[in-house]
């Protein structure tokens, strides 16, 4: 290991603010702040000395200062976007230019999706990872050849040549993978990681990978995690959690990022009883499965808040996205969150297939009878490796190929038929407005903050960029979607045979 190339581990500075960063699950600036970790850097970070995980946008790290501290290392792993990869690219490019020597892969959805168009992109690239690149990763940094790699794709005498699939990481592979609260105390501040409805400072990690669900617009199970659920055993969760309550005092909460933490009701419970002695807080992913003995075990043992997936109001609509899962069975668990005391944050997206304005009133109608603590409304966006971008793509409703701005910011990029897409914007605006300037809302909000100074500010500033969105948003409506600057996604690239 000491006679390894120095690594850098790189999560970009793909746009000015972008908070939202590479590896967060659907990249975006975000106009209401909210950093996540870099967590699938973290391991391989983790297996090799003199290594660095460099988290630029939380850190205010910029491409130039990026370019500068990139020049002591030897090999540089960056971890890339749809939305980012073009200036990826041309940060990767700075960086040859600075240090020649350099060698430089790219992982993440874009690359794995679309291997052979991503090496053609830039000669700046060595090579990409397809799939799970912990150990890709750290045995090339280790010196073995390319053409020995499993996962990864490369150029060999003018072709891109890629490499057989290693079989996914099991329990006992992810059990030997090192803690990334390990890495996060070695080479970020936590206090520069904010999430509204997070408590703060928060830390963030995995407890599993991959998720069996089929959701049709869910961009890593259909990428980088996959589908097949792989579990690290209880114990060693449990470890984890013991060192970063030791290693991070002021933390608030730990958030487990799965895909979905709550898939299997015994392992939840065994978590849950090991957990509870510790006394902590706790936040996670959660589909609307768990019944309520579940629950309540759960709430016992310190967990706040769920992050659900609730999506619309209309039953078709959730068949058509494959939700795998009901109205009916999202308010029984709404219900119950209720009676046992954990809160939760519910994502709602208009503009999935088959959505008209009535089925948009129906999902608002619906929040508002679920009434959950707080709400996010986007707009349907596609991205590449997904079955939704295929369905888009197919019926032409894909106006363009673009997701975002200059700045990273999402942009509507799909019309339905009788549903444009200022109809969409103007749609999420009133689906905010019906929701949250409710009295009983507005209180429940603002209650806490009374009597706590940190969430007096927080609040304050989330309301202040609240509406300043909600006003872009109007203009957006007014002026019509129009010639913008915009950030294109790759199409499909059906020869690579991804």
């Amino acid at each position: 290991m000491s006679s390894a190339m120095k690594t850098l581990f790189l999560n970009p500075p793909s746009f000015k603010g972008f908070d939202g960063g590479s590896s967060a699950r659907y990249p975006a600036t975000r106009e209401i702040p909210s950093y996540w970790y870099p967590v699938w850097l973290s391991y391989p970070a983790g297996m090799l000395e003199n290594s660095r995980l460099l988290d630029a946008c939380p850190h205010n790290v910029s491409p130039e200062e990026t370019v500068q501290i990139a020049r002591d290392y030897d090999f540089l792993v960056v971890f890339t976007s749809t939305v980012g990869f073009q200036n990826d690219c041309r940060l990767a490019q700075m960086i040859k230019s600075a240090k020649p020597d350099m060698k430089i892969a790219f992982v993440g959805p874009p690359v794995q999706i679309e291997p052979v168009k991503s090496l053609k992109a830039s000669e700046a690239i060595d090579f990409v990872v397809r799939g799970e690149f912990d150990y890709p990763v750290v045995e090339f940094a280790q010196g073995k050849p390319l053409d020995e790699i499993q996962n990864v794709s490369f150029r060999k005498n003018g072709d891109v040549v890629s490499n057989p699939m290693r079989p996914q990481l099991q329990t006992e592979d992810l059990d030997r993978l090192p803690f990334a609260s390990d890495v996060y105390k070695r080479d970020l501040t936590i206090e520069n990681y904010n999430i509204p409805y997070l408590l703060h400072p928060y830390i963030s990690f995995y407890s599993s990978r991959g998720c069996p669900a089929l959701c049709t617009f869910c961009l890593w199970p259909q990428t980088l995690s996959g589908h097949a659920w792989r579990v690290r055993s209880v114990d060693n969760v449990v470890a984890e959690v013991r060192q970063a309550l030791r290693l991070f005092p002021q933390m608030k909460e730990i958030f487990f990022d799965d895909d979905t933490f709550n898939i299997r009701k015994d392992r939840v419970l065994e978590l849950c009883r090991k957990f509870k002695p510790l006394g902590f807080r706790w936040s996670c992913t959660a589909r609307v499965h768990s019944d309520y003995d579940t629950l309540k075990a759960m709430a016992d043992a310190g967990a706040r808040l769920f992050i659900v997936g609730l999506e619309s109001g209309d039953p078709q609509i959730l068949k058509n996205i494959k939700k795998g899962a009901t109205i009916e069975m999202a308010k029984a668990f709404a219900k119950n969150c209720k009676k046992v005391g954990i809160k939760i944050h519910g994502d709602f997206i208009i503009g999935l297939p088959g959505e008209t304005p009535e089925t948009i009133q129906k999902t608002i109608d619906y929040a508002k009878e679920l009434d959950v603590e707080t709400i996010q409304v986007s707009v349907a966006h596609a991205f590449p490796g997904t079955e939704l971008y295929d369905y888009y793509t197919r019926n032409n409703y894909m106006v363009h190929s673009a997701v975002t701005d200059e700045g990273g910011h999402q942009l509507p990029h799909i019309e339905l038929p009788g549903l444009s897409r200022e109809e969409m914007m103007a749609a999420v605006n009133r689906f905010y407005d019906e929701y949250y300037f409710r009295p009983r809302v507005v209180w429940r909000l603002v209650k806490d903050a009374l009597w706590n100074a940190d969430e007096r500010k927080r609040l304050y500033q989330e309301a202040v960029s609240f509406l300043r969105l909600r006003a872009e948003r109007l203009q957006y409506v007014r002026q019509g979607a129009g010639p913008r600057p915009m950030v294109s996604v790759p199409v499909n690239d059906t020869a690579s045979g991804q």
